[in-house]
């Protein structure tokens, strides 16, 4: 590029800059006289000795209520039945004797409600036109009629503010871009069905899961969020400082140490839902706040854990209505075949050449360098085929797909393979390309159990920020015994995004963001 390429080139920059700083303080100087207006209206409505956010505001219906019980009703007839109802203004038309308002209450229901100069009288009907802006909570009473137009309506004989919003809502003509729609998600929730409908649907997906779980007698219980040791996953931890015992502790990464001591404690099933934290990178499909499904059953494995997590999904697609989920890369059919694929094979088969745990790092780094797989330094094979696999076997599995077989390292927490030498009894479920969860034949060998978390912790030692520590009291309660037993771990947001089709932060209600920019 030329230097008067360069200078054009920072020039519309520059120029594109100064126009959107331009149109935000237009933005700002906007609402500064919205928010002085309605100050101004917060203050008549005290100086008059009304309440601009009263308590005890009742209503005799919802609005949803009202829809049910009269939605039946003809054009222009009139029930003689009187409800109170209240909503947040979102529509708003006045006219000289007869004014206009659509409420809205929280599951996104809308009633129209009508004010006349003959029902409500002069003095309440110029206050409404005065005092009441979008985004103002109302009371209004009066009869249930439909207009002439077919509107099911409350025509009001009396009217309350019950809330005076001093901020203006979004309009349908400008729509929240999708980082206010993140950062601000109670306007999202306002203005937008789908928001919503996340919400509801996430609450069902959690509860569908729970419900399955307790069905065959798995106990909830909470485990420790700040903990001495991190342990559980391969995952950088967020560290903190407990001023009463002056003692460096850690967020959780995961709950299985605990989970597992339960166990072995007698809790034979048992089960956790919960946030954990992991400092680590953020993308569409990572949050560094997440929640997730553990669970553990004395005498399973993993193949118990694969049918109990079948039973999860297919339970939840019952309580959503789906069979099938459409993606850009295809149908997901979650009814048909859920496959099982082991790591080498299917690795080998992608490449073109055999691979096995005893392929030559060489061999593999040329891999990586033909099918453009970024590399770490301090890569071992394990590491090698674990990566490999994850770029270009993973996003291929748009059908359920339990990848099994894997090598020691990806799960050090699991036990040896009982039939091939080498491999570790442990899956991911893979759906829509994507990892959904994970789960294994728990080790429960001390002795080996100690030999692998040793190794983690010469790890961590060496600067591996994602090794497990070495959990001492972990140790001591295997040692104390453990029956066999299978584990299950669950990332319930990646489980939402697989129903909703959005982005980890889409299916987050609040979910973790930079500091706005000033």
């Amino acid at each position: 590029m030329t230097n008067a390429q360069n200078t054009s080139t920072t020039a519309q920059d520059k120029a594109a800059q100064d126009e959107a700083a331009e149109q935000k303080a237009a933005e700002q100087a906007e609402l500064s006289d919205q928010m002085r207006f309605r100050l101004a209206k917060r203050a008549r409505l005290l100086e008059s000795g009304r309440e601009a956010y009263p308590v005890g505001v009742e209503r005799s219906h919802t609005l949803r209520e009202v829809r049910e019980t009269y939605g039946h009703l003809e054009p222009g007839e009139e029930t003689g039945q009187f409800a109170r109802v209240t909503g947040r203004v979102v529509f708003v038309r006045n006219t000289g004797k007869l004014c206009f308002a659509t409420l809205q209450e929280g599951d996104g229901t809308r009633l129209q409600v009508m004010l006349s100069l003959a029902k409500v009288g002069e003095e309440a009907l110029n206050e409404w036109k005065s005092l009441v802006d979008l985004g103002d909570f109302v009371a209004v009473h009066g009869e249930v009629i439909v207009s002439r137009r077919g509107e099911l309506s409350v025509m009001a004989d009396a009217w309350t503010m019950a809330s005076k919003a001093l901020r203006p809502l979004p309009t349908l003509h400008n729509e929240l871009n999708e980082e206010t729609r993140v950062r601000q998600r109670y306007l999202d929730l306002i203005v937008r069905p789908e928001a919503r409908d996340v919400v509801v649907k996430r609450a069902l997906i959690i509860q569908t899961v729970r419900n399955v779980l307790v069905s065959h007698g798995y106990v909830e219980i909470e485990t420790p969020m700040l903990q001495l040791v991190h342990g559980g996953a391969s995952a950088r931890p967020f560290e903190t400082h407990l001023n009463a015992f002056d003692q460096d502790m850690t967020l959780r990464i995961a709950t299985e140490l605990y989970l597992k001591r339960a166990v072995v404690g007698g809790i034979e099933r048992v089960f956790e839902i919960g946030k954990v934290f992991r400092n680590e990178g953020v993308d569409s499909s990572h949050s560094p706040e997440f929640t997730t499904l553990e669970a553990y059953e004395a005498y399973g494995d993993q193949f118990t854990m694969a049918e109990r997590i079948k039973e999860i999904i297919l339970a939840c697609a019952d309580a959503l209505g789906v069979d099938s989920i459409e993606t850009d890369e295809g149908t997901i059919d979650l009814r048909g075949e859920w496959k099982w694929l082991s790591v080498y094979p299917a690795l080998s088969s992608a490449v073109g050449q055999e691979i096995t745990p005893q392929t030559p790092v060489e061999t593999l780094q040329r891999i990586a360098e033909e099918h453009k797989v970024p590399v770490g330094p301090m890569w071992d094979a394990e590491k090698y085929v674990l990566e490999l696999f994850g770029e270009i076997v993973e996003p291929t599995l748009i059908q359920p797909t339990f990848v099994c077989d894997y090598p020691p390292s990806a799960q050090p927490l699991a036990r040896q393979h009982r039939s091939e030498h080498g491999l570790i009894e442990a899956w991911d479920l893979i759906i829509g390309g994507m990892e959904r969860g994970t789960a294994f034949s728990e080790l429960i060998d001390p002795v080996v159990q100690r030999e692998r978390l040793t190794e983690q912790s010469r790890r961590a030692a060496a600067g591996d920020d994602e090794a497990m520590q070495l959990d001492e009291d972990f140790l001591r309660a295997l040692e104390h015994g453990a029956p066999p037993m299978g584990g299950l771990g669950l990332g319930l947001d990646r489980l939402i995004m697989l129903f909703t089709d959005l982005g980890i932060r889409e299916t987050i209600l609040f979910p973790l963001m930079k500091p706005e920019q000033a």
